[in-house]
């Protein structure tokens, strides 16, 4: 059982029971853990059941692993470590979801049995987004056909951010300046700016994660904003 465990890892624990001040805990994957009050949240706790109760969920992080005695902490856990195992939970079950529609629910525990041999679910459906064929060791043509159609399905759409702003000079070069601006400030980044009229531009990015490209936005106009002081031009974005 402590194998599969190691000190410092983020783990999902349900509470079996609260005996005194010690915390009984069930964690993912058959192991068994302890929590002391003291590992429960920071400061003096007035009641217990507050932060734990019977058959509740919680993410906990390892302290130790001793004699087959894992102690664990809850207030240790930090909210990034907490949402990035929920998130990894989430999307196994989505995962195996999708090998149980596939295989039906006859096959479906012989089937993750026989992933498990060589893969974690995770490594799995990452192996089959690289190499679909992947896909024929473990399941008939017709099965293998309906798990890409499901992966297909729930592909995300790229998400895209269009920023409108005011570029201009009264120089007699003014249209080489702004071309210069705008090509020094896109440089090395996959925006698309386009002219409208009148001094006008439209900048375009799309990209799989809504943040980043909105700091890549946030960056290239803050770049064409200093430049456009340099050079005296005229700057202004626009309220979408």
């Amino acid at each position: 059982m402590d194998e599969q465990f190691e000190e410092g890892q983020i783990v999902l624990c349900v509470v079996d029971k609260i005996i005194g001040t010690t915390v009984f805990v069930k964690l993912e994957g058959n192991g068994e853990g302890t929590v002391t009050t003291s590992e429960i949240a920071p400061g003096r706790i007035r009641n217990l059941r507050e932060y734990v109760v019977p058959n509740k969920t919680i993410v906990c992080k390892i302290l130790s692993i001793r004699d087959g005695k894992i102690q664990l902490s809850l207030r240790r856990v930090k909210p990034n470590e907490k949402k990035e195992l929920l998130e990894k939970v989430n999307k196994e079950k989505s995962y195996k979801a999708i090998i149980k529609t596939a295989s039906g629910k006859e096959e479906f525990e012989k089937t993750i049995e026989k992933i498990s041999e060589n893969y974690s679910i995770l490594d799995f459906f990452n192996e089959i987004k690289q190499n679909p064929k992947v896909l024929d060791k473990y399941f008939n043509k017709e099965n293998s056909e309906k798990i890409l159609k499901i992966l297909d399905s729930k592909k995300e759409k790229p998400k895209e951010i269009r920023q409108l702003f005011k570029l201009s000079t009264k120089s007699s070069d003014g249209i080489k300046i702004v071309k210069s601006i705008i090509l020094e400030a896109c440089d090395n980044s996959k925006c698309n700016v386009s002219y409208l009229a009148a001094g006008r531009y439209s900048l375009n990015i799309i990209g799989d994660d809504f943040k980043a490209i909105k700091a890549e936005v946030n960056q290239i106009l803050e770049t064409i904003e200093k430049s456009a002081k340099k050079q005296h031009c005229d700057f202004i974005v626009e309220k979408n």
